[in-house]
């Protein structure tokens, strides 16, 4: 009788059928169960607790599990202790701000890195190396304009065009095309390496590419030696290839793209989305020793 009444208090109270079970063995005092399933299994005896002593860990241990930070170059943080004016309390911190900075952005942190750089770029605009981290953090965050002012004040600064692709690729993205073609100008006679070189032509291509030039984008391309077949290219040959394949898929030349993209995943397989632009392209496999000219290309040599 007792455990009818129970059953249908739980009924009455919306219980799930889970519930309803349990509440057979349960008194309305909230008790425990009246019994077990076997009343003559009497559990052990809880054994008796051994305190562990464990070795104390000095401080000095602690402090040698942490990760060493960064320290600026002490070249860098001479530069910004010259050139800021003003307490030794706020002169430290400057350097103490581009440390950071230059930690965020070893850690990807973009944004935080464009911020603590740009304090010290506000205090201290002639430091080159401030200018070059705000500037690349200010790429990385998609900020056009502040990373051409950095990245332009750099090279003014110090006269290295390593920056210049960038410059022009800030332009670009806002279809300034004008200034692409200027700082292209300006990286050709200032003396760059042949990476540098490479990455101007990539996006001075890309530029002709976007206003629909595309025969004047793959000729330039292909006077850089971008059609060439090598048995063991470069990073910068791979990255040439990519970018005429990508403009001859632009223009509908499919069979032209399609043996460029081939080549480039034959070389190296796990390179930018080429093994997906094939599968899209159709298969294809690169011809040896095929040489092929779309439009005609002059003798001269460039780097």
């Amino acid at each position: 009788m007792k455990r009818k009444n129970r059953v249908e208090t739980a009924k009455s109270r919306g219980w799930g059928s889970v519930a309803r079970k349990g509440a057979v063995h349960i008194d309305a005092s909230g008790g425990e169960m009246a019994h077990s399933q076997n009343p003559e299994l009497t559990p052990d005896p809880l054994t008796q607790w051994v305190g562990e002593s464990r070795p104390q860990r000095s401080g000095a241990d602690k402090i040698n599990d942490k990760k060493p930070l960064f320290t600026l170059p002490a070249d860098i943080a001479a530069d910004i202790r010259k050139a800021f004016v003003g307490t030794t309390y706020m002169r430290e911190k400057m350097v103490t701000s581009l440390t950071r900075a230059t930690e965020a952005y070893g850690r990807h942190r973009y944004e935080e890195a464009l911020r603590l750089s740009r304090r010290v770029t506000e205090a201290v605009p002639g430091v080159a190396a401030a200018r070059e981290l705000a500037g690349l953090s200010a790429y990385r965050s998609e900020q056009w304009n502040l990373a051409k002012a950095n990245l332009v004040a750099h090279f003014e600064i110090t006269q290295d065009p390593q920056y210049l692709p960038l410059v022009m690729d800030c332009d670009r993205a806002h279809r300034r095309y004008r200034g692409v073609v200027k700082t292209f100008g300006l990286l050709e006679g200032a003396d760059p390496s042949a990476e540098v070189v490479a990455e101007a032509r990539i996006v001075m291509s890309g530029t002709l590419a976007d206003q629909r030039k595309y025969e004047e984008a793959i000729e330039l391309l292909t006077r850089a030696g971008a059609a060439k077949i090598l048995k063991n290219p470069s990073f910068r040959h791979i990255r040439l290839w990519y970018a005429l394949a990508d403009i001859y898929d632009q223009a509908g030349d499919v069979s032209s793209a399609r043996e460029l993209f081939a080549r480039i995943v034959k070389a190296e397989p796990a390179a930018y989305d080429a093994k997906y632009r094939l599968k899209e392209l159709g298969t294809g496999e690169a011809q040896k020793n095929r040489k092929r000219r779309t439009i005609p290309v002059s003798k001269k040599k460039f780097d």
